[in-house]
């Protein structure tokens, strides 16, 4: 179990190491180099220019003005600086509202903690409960939490009270939160310009029939059921033959565009190419001309394509976005029941085209009703067999459990330095490795299921990894941590006290997670503004992919925040704080940091790097 001296530790190696992503950000964000991936979202938009075309040589690559590394944290109030109107004109609402988040749990939390601090970690501190106990593996922190009560005591009614005051501030804080931002959203809404997909309904399972093709039939069917709002409509194709030829088109595009600028740099010296493999042996030709000829022929075939694909009722794919005149009439069609068989005619709100998931709208009713029925047995396998992972972590939390029940362990462990590394630092880092895989396992499940579009995708990869963190990170750490904490306590004692010390130790787990705190929300949030991976990413494809400016564009996108891992892991603070206010308020300083420190991070990178969500508002 980790003491205060191993809390210690774990926080100093935290803190350096937040500290050191912050010095190696602020460092290389000043470096001509590394100006697109630091400022992405200014390139795009156009406010921004390379600083790499001016200057000499080695200012190209190196910024010489020494000046500016003394300001190395300026981008802390550069973030905070922007008012939040001007924010979602910039980034959107998502963002502002995903940002408000973490304001709600400072919000929520500073006045828990100050209260908590000044009332119950006097009245836990002045008790000897603990000290009496025979059997139970604890450390000095733990005098802090409501184990340290005895049974009966009086001093309970401050808990009870607490947990009252608590659950009041957190619901009077979320009613206030939610009115801000439905007032925001309906202002959004009224001053956003109308898009197509506001009136367009996705409709799918259209049942096939002899005498019509599904083109035929949509038109029929919204033209005598809706009359006075139908407008018109677009069936779906099979085009992935088309999708291949225009993908193909695009890169020689691309490449006649890299031997074009080539040729304009050196006019006298036409650019030549070999045809053989990989561009290796065979004849050389005139580069231009090939690729020219290339894209001619693609040209050829995509239009033969297209009319091949729209005129075979083979392509057509049994799915339509149907429009209509208002808003209204889509809003009805949407969101009822469009014939008898509830199979047939499945209306829902149409995507933003470009959030669309096209793979997923063919697929039938009773396959998705089968996929999702196999993803869930799945999730639950998964979730299950995870335990075997976590059980492992809770292992190299509670030595002193493991010393008394593999005492040959004991010389090794019992080393001071590697005792609080390994106690105070390595289950969190531990627990956060095995998570890093599960995102990834968590989208493709979500794609199998057959959501129709990226912000659905994203949504429901979310909910599932909340409640994979809620059921391994947060029950499976207690129970099993508790288990293994008191296994000498469980050996020793009769069967009825062993829920007694359950409920005991169960406050002690704090340290535990104050530890994960640490390792996730302090040094994880910090490495997030580094980009080390889009860093690296970036370098890689502009020396070795990297042929135009279309190419660079590609390569420096930002893409967006990680809302199906960072929304999880908010609700997992949530949960913890809430749970551990009122038995081990200790808990609460941790996730104020967190709170804090995510908020400077992730309004950096909403202004100047990605937005929160896909194309579409997550939350329209």
């Amino acid at each position: 179990m980790a003491t205060l001296s191993d809390i210690g530790v774990a926080a100093v190696i935290n803190i350096l190491t937040a500290f050191a992503f912050f010095i190696a950000f602020a460092i290389l964000r000043l470096q001509p180099v590394n100006d697109r991936v630091y400022f992405p979202k200014w390139y795009l938009k156009g406010l921004r220019s390379s600083p790499i075309k001016t200057g000499g040589l080695a200012s190209k690559f190196v910024n010489l003005d020494f000046r500016s590394y003394i300001k190395f944290l300026n981008w802390m109030p550069q973030a905070l600086r922007m008012p939040e109107p001007e924010l979602i004109d910039h980034a959107g609402l998502d963002s502002v509202v995903y940002l408000r988040i973490y304001l709600l749990g400072l919000k929520i939390f500073f006045p828990i903690a100050c209260l908590a601090f000044t009332v119950m970690v006097p009245v836990n501190w002045t008790n000897t409960t603990l000290d009496k106990l025979q059997n139970l593996t604890f450390s000095d922190i733990d005098k802090l939490s409501i184990s340290n009560i005895p049974n009966g005591s009086s001093r309970f009614w401050v808990h009870l009270c607490m947990a009252y005051v608590i659950s009041f501030w957190t619901c009077f804080v979320l009613k206030r939160e939610y009115k801000i931002i439905g007032s925001m959203r309906l202002q959004f809404l009224a001053s956003d310009q109308r898009r197509p997909d506001q009136f367009t309904v996705l409709v799918r399972n259209i049942p096939p029939d002899p005498d019509e093709s599904v083109s035929e039939l949509v038109e029929h069917f919204f033209k005598v059921n809706h009359p006075d709002y139908y407008l018109t409509y677009q069936a779906v194709y099979n085009a992935n033959k088309l999708s291949e030829l225009v993908q193909k088109r695009k890169k020689c595009q691309n490449w006649l565009d890299y031997y074009q600028n080539k040729h304009s740099r050196n006019p006298s010296k036409r650019p030549m190419i070999k045809v053989g493999f990989l561009g290796c042996w065979g004849e050389e030709v005139d580069a231009i001309d090939r690729y020219t000829e290339k894209i001619e022929g693609l040209t050829r075939k995509i239009s033969e394509e297209k009319e091949k694909v729209t005129s075979s009722t083979k392509s057509l794919v049994p799915a339509a976005f149907v429009s209509f005149k208002r808003r209204w009439g889509a809003v009805v069609c949407a969101q009822t029941q469009q014939s008898r068989n509830p199979t047939e005619w499945l209306t829902e709100w149409a995507p933003e085209p470009r959030d669309i998931y096209w793979d997923n709208l063919a697929l039938p009713y009773v396959h998705l009703t089968i996929r999702r029925l196999v993803i869930a047995v799945a999730f639950f396998f998964l979730t299950f067999f995870f335990m075997i992972p976590i059980a492992f972590v809770q292992t190299l939390a509670n030595i002193e459990g493991i010393e008394k029940a593999v005492p040959f362990l004991k010389p090794l462990i019992e080393m001071k330095a590697i005792k609080s590394f390994i106690q105070g630092f390595l289950p969190g880092i531990a627990l956060k490795i095995f998570l890093i895989v599960l995102p990834s396992i968590l989208m493709f499940m979500s794609k199998f299921e057959g959501f129709i579009s990226k912000s659905s995708l994203e949504r429901r990869c979310a909910s599932r990894y909340y409640m994979f963190q809620f059921i391994n990170v947060f029950l499976c750490s207690i129970i099993a941590g508790t288990a293994l904490q008191q296994l000498n306590s469980f050996l020793n004692q009769s069967a009825t006290e062993i829920p007694k010390t359950i409920g005991v130790s169960i406050p002690m787990k704090a340290t535990f997670f104050i530890t994960y705190i640490m390792v996730d929300g302090w040094a994880g949030v910090a490495g997030e503004i580094l980009r080390l991976k889009p860093l690296v990413i970036y370098h890689l494809k502009n020396f070795f992919l990297v042929k135009t400016e279309k190419d660079r564009e590609e390569a420096m996108d930002p893409g967006t925040i990680g809302f199906n891992t960072g929304e999880p892991q908010i609700q997992l603070y949530f949960i913890l704080g809430l749970v551990y206010a009122a038995v081990s308020p200790i808990l609460l300083p941790f996730i104020l940091v967190f709170f804090a420190l995510a908020y400077v991070v992730y309004r950096h990178q909403v202004c100047f790097l990605n937005p929160i969500s896909s194309p579409r508002n997550l939350d329209l």
